[in-house]
């Protein structure tokens, strides 16, 4: 699960979709080399976005392609 403090970079090698929803969020800059080390506390605090929305939505999307892939492998 991600929390506060997960890296940018964690978040997107999780699933490099998740990208999206940062991006969708404002982020636009999570393909720069400085945002991987960044954690996503500190991402949401430059960007104005509450951490605990995005948290919420990005662990909502994991579940999702988790389940998509386990009703797939059957």
């Amino acid at each position: 699960m991600i929390n506060k403090d997960t890296l940018i970079g964690e978040i997107i090698s999780i699933n490099p979709e998740l990208a999206n929803i940062l991006m969708d969020a404002g982020m636009h800059c999570v393909s720069c080399p400085a945002s991987s080390m960044e954690t996503l506390e500190e991402a949401c605090a430059v960007h104005g976005i509450d951490v605990n929305e995005i948290i919420e939505v990005l662990n909502e999307e994991i579940n999702r392609l988790n389940i998509l892939n386990e009703t797939s492998d059957n």
